[in-house]
Parts: C-alpha cells; structure tokens; sequence
C-alpha cells in the first residue's frame, strides 16, 4: 500500500481522532478496572457486579462518539478510500509505542466498519491481520513480580507475595494460611529437587470477580513450570485469608471460564497478561483470555482471525446442529471447530411468545449478568462473511427457508447479518441418551445443582428442558438457550391450586387463572423427569426444587441485596476443610464443586 504524495490533513486528523477516542476508552476501561480493588476491600459486592455490567457497554458508547465525531468533522471526505488508505499507515505509526497496540487495531476496525461498505473489510482497510507486534512489550513496573523461596523461605516468599498486593483489610491468619499453600506445592512437586532457578512469577495485579481475588502465578523449577492460583476470600468480619491453592490445570481453566462474570484487572499492557496466562494455561484460546479480561471486542477480533485461518486449512461443511431444532434459533456448526453459530429465526412459532429483540435483550442480560459458571457466554457477530461453498445444501435451504431477513447472498459468499457463536456442548438430552448409570446420576445432580445455582444469583431459566442444557468437556452442567430467561424476581412462584371437584381435576383444563410470570414448580417433574432413572437421581438431590417455598425463600435472600458465595474449584481443595483448621461460617462452607 502506497502513501499519496503529499501529506493528507484530513488522513492525519482521523488517525489522530482515532487514537485519542481509543486512548478515552482504555482509560475509562482502566479507571473501571483499578477500583475493583477498593471495591474488594470494602466488600463492595453489589458495586462490583454493577462495574462489570457497566463496563461492558464502554468500548461501544466510545465507537458511537468517534464516528460522530468524524462524521461531523469529515463528513465530505469520510467515504473517500485514499484517505483510509493513508489514515490507517499513519495509525500504525502513531502505535508505535503504545501499551495497547493491539486493542487499539481493533477499535479502528470498529470505527471503520460503522463507516464503510462491508466490501472494504479486508487488510488495505482494516487490521484483519496485526500490524504491530506485542511479543516483547512490556510495562512499567513490569507485568509480573519475582520471588526466590530457596533464598527466603518458602513461608515467607508466599507471605511476601500476598502482602505485596497491599490490601488493606487484616489477614486472619496468614502464616496458617501460606503455611497450607507450601504444603500443597511441596505435595504437587513430590520428589522433585529444588532447582537452583527455582522461583515464583506472580502477575502484578490480582483478578476480581464475584466475591474473590485471585492471584495467579507460575512456579518455575528446572525446565518444569507450574502454574498455580490462590483465591483470597473475606471473612464474616472482614478479615481475609486464603482459601486454597488451585494447581490441577483444571481446575485453573474453571477458574478462567467464559461461563462466569468477567474479570477485572489492572493491566497497563494486556498482552503481557495474556501471555503469561496462556503460560499458565495453553490450551486456552488467546480469544477467550481477552474476552475473560473484560476485553471482549478483542476477544472477537481473535476469533474472527482464528475462524478465517481454519477455514483455509480445513474442507468440511458447515451443517446444521444435531439435536432437537430450537423454535426460536437456527444453530449450526462446523464439525472441525467447536462452536455453534446461532441465528434468530424470523418467525418465531407459538407457543413461544418473543420477537428478535427482546430475544437480543436476553441475551445481552446474560451478558452484563454474572454467569456464575452455569451460563455459556457468546460472542455477537454483525455481517458474518461465510465462503458459500463451505454450507451444506441442508443448511443453506434452511437459512433461505427461515432467516431470509438477515441474509445476504452473491455467487461465492453467504452473510449472515447478526450471528451468536458460543463454544459447543453436548445437548443434555443427547448426553442422557448414551449415558451410564453412573454418568447420569453424576449429571442430573448437576443439572439441579445449575438450577439451583442460577436461582441463587438471581436468575430464572424459564425453559428448563434438558436440550436447553449442555455439558462440557469435563461433564459440567451450563444453561446455553437464553429466550425465556428471567430475573427471579419477576417470576411468581405459586402452589397449583386445588380443584373444586374431581371432575375438573381429570378433565386435564386449567382451573385457575394464570398470569405471565407465573411458575408452578410442581410442573416441572412433569416436563423434565419422564425418564425413571433420572427422576430417581434428581429426587435425591433435588426434590425441593419442585416445591415453590425454595424459590420463594430464593427470592427473599436476593431481595435483600445479599450475594452469594460461588467458588469454581472443588470443596475439597479448600483448606476449611483440611484437618486441624476451625471450619469457615456455614456462608462459606457451602461450596460448589467445579466438576
């Protein structure tokens, strides 16, 4: 790509309004970010739900101002492609030292693509590849401390290396504490030498998400790194301790999901974070890492990048989903990837009663909501370019047939003009189908386990049929279907009346009025529990789900702007429950196994 000679003005103003309406965002972002901390300290709990749902819409109100602000400014000259030509060359000198480069490629993707036709998406335009490398950048102080247990003590390396996050609650007792974390590693790393490099890699910036801060970091030993993460809790009185030390990589994915609320962290340089989390955990897509830091619009260039490459290195088509279709979504997939595409269907047929936005609405609720591990998030796509070659003739009838709408066809492409893309699972039912005894007992206690736990955080699936669910790689139970999902606390839960005579209650009609939100949990068994071995599971575990007294208790306790504990690791890797230490109040003993 040439530069026109002569300098452009106008070239050099957008590129210079492009930067600085980037640099607002990162530092609103940023500002956002920092506070988690206080909030942390203060047991802020509500504050900090609401920051992390009120974050997620600043990388959007920025793009909106950008574009008005060069509409109005260049309105004569906005669609000239010489001018974006010479304005992009001139951003990427412009990020030459800056600490976000790669996010601020993105937001100059974002803007421009509000501003110019779809067929300018392509890298003379836009930053469909990176221009500039974040591989060695680094930032001041740098992204992770150091800390060197052979020449202090193990004790006190791991007491330094929570103290130097500088909180200001008291600990409990934190030489008990470190003491338990030393343990634990000396019982990871068996019999293997301490190595004269042995260190501790700590990042600079503890993750805050729910009620917890997390401190992530890698021991290093030899040529052997071992990643570890310890979650720091609030007690009753206000004192904090450590809660466990998560080692099994497991674990620390779970830690990590999608399906939970996103982090917040202070980080001058993301990438630095990145890399060293994907140190931690490398088969994590870096996609997903930024979308887990709050960094969504990044996450989505990842995956946009990491969707384009599979497709030039595979063949197969994309088809639709197996299972049960969805009245409200046309979901289909490519089997060499693991994610499902979902389209709004254009008529959505009785009995649902919803239209396109107000789907859209639930699920930017999950969104902004924390999913507490049992909600999958999705990336929300707009003008979604497929290589028609790639589409079955099965999915292509029944894109034409259903999505007319938001479809777009020439002789080599399909667009879909809106798209959710979520990572795939296995449909409950389907799961159930080719399950063992024991695989259903393990999986229908989760399922009631995810009920149970949305309701805790506020949440009401509405459909709760078991093709609404899915499990994941390691058999955990997530809700993924979204049309029908409600605040618990708009939701009537009541106790089916009895009928006036015996006539009316064989004859099978409704002798009692019913409003919109009205629920009768004792329905459920009805819809949900037709298989005999999965009534048999669910009723040892969850009976009480069908009574309307646990949703009403449910709805009680969030109405008084309590927060519940949610711990994504498993119960028996806290120290409350090793011997010898004084079990924690009965709010924190109550934990939720990560499998």
């Amino acid at each position: 790509m040439n530069i026109p000679k002569g300098e452009n003005p106008v070239a050099i103003a957008i590129s210079a309004a492009l930067v600085d309406g980037f640099d607002k965002h990162y530092r609103l972002f940023r500002e956002c970010s920092v506070a988690a901390k206080a909030r942390f300290e203060a047991a802020d709990w509500l504050g900090q739900q609401r920051a992390v749902r009120e974050r997620i819409a600043f990388y959007d109100q920025r793009v909106r101002e950008t574009v008005e602000l060069l509409k109005n400014d260049f309105q004569a000259d906005l669609l000239d492609e010489n001018t974006w030509h010479q304005a992009k060359l001139l951003y990427i000198g412009l990020l030459t030292n800056h600490r976000q480069p790669e996010l601020a490629e993105t937001f100059f993707n974002s803007v421009f693509c509000k501003i110019m036709h779809r067929t300018y998406f392509h890298n003379d335009f836009i930053f469909f590849r990176p221009a500039v490398s974040t591989e060695y950048l680094e930032s001041d102080p740098p992204a992770y401390r150091t800390y060197y247990p052979l020449r202090d003590g193990w004790r006190e390396a791991l007491a330094r290396v929570v103290l130097d996050f500088g909180w200001k609650c008291d600990f409990a007792d934190l030489a008990r504490d470190v003491g338990y974390v030393a343990e634990e590693i000396a019982r990871h790393l068996g019999d293997a030498d301490p190595h004269p490099n042995c260190h501790i890699r700590v990042l600079h910036a503890a993750f805050y998400r729910n009620k917890a801060a997390y401190v992530c970091a890698m021991l290093v030993n030899g040529d052997q790194e071992h990643a570890f993460v310890v979650p720091v809790l609030h007690e009753d009185g206000g004192r904090l301790y450590l809660d466990a030390v998560l080692l099994d990589p497991r674990d620390i994915r779970t830690v990590f999901s999608l399906n939970r609320a996103y982090v917040m962290v202070d980080m001058e340089v993301p990438s630095a974070y990145v890399r060293f989390l994907r140190a931690m955990m490398p088969r994590k897509p870096e996609a997903e890492l930024y979308t887990m830091l709050g960094l969504g619009k990044q996450g989505k260039t990842m995956f946009y990048r990491e969707l384009a490459h599979h497709l030039r290195h595979s063949e197969d088509e994309f088809v639709v989903a197996p299972g049960i279709p969805g009245l409200v979504m046309l979901v289909f997939t490519l089997p060499s990837f693991p994610y499902v595409f979902k389209a709004i269907r254009d008529e959505i047929a009785p009995p649902k009663d919803t239209d396109r936005e107000a789907v859209k609405a639930k699920y930017l609720l999950v969104k902004q909501h924390d999913r507490v591990g049992r909600m999958a998030d999705t990336l929300e796509f707009s003008d979604v370019a497929l290589p028609k070659a790639r589409l079955s003739e099965a999915l292509l009838a029944e894109l034409r047939r259903t999505c007319p709408s938001i479809l777009e066809e020439d002789a080599t492409e399909v667009v879909i003009r809106h798209l959710y893309i979520e990572r795939r699972m296995t449909p409950l039912n389907i799961y159930l189908d080719r399950a063992t005894d024991e695989q259903i007992e393990h999986v229908v206690r989760d399922y009631g386990l995810a009920i149970r736990e949305l309701a805790f955080a506020n949440i009401f699936p509405g459909d709760m049929l078991m093709k609404n669910f899915g499990v994941t790689r390691i058999g955990r139970v997530v809700f993924y279907d979204y049309d029908e999902i409600e605040y618990l606390a708009n939701c009537n839960f009541r106790r089916i009346p009895e009928a006036p005579n015996p006539e009316l209650e064989m004859s099978g009609e409704v002798w009692y009025p019913i409003a919109r939100n009205d629920v009768f949990p004792e329905e459920f068994a009805t819809f949900l529990l037709g298989n005999p071995k999965v009534r048999a599971a669910f009723m040892r575990y969850h009976a009480d789900l069908l009574e309307p007294e646990f949703w009403q208790a449910t709805q009680r306790k969030t109405a008084t702007g309590h927060v519940e504990d949610f711990f994504p690791y498993p119960d028996d890797v806290r120290f409350c429950n090793r011997p010898g230490r004084e079990a924690a109040p009965a709010r924190v003993r109550r934990a939720v196994s990560a499998a």
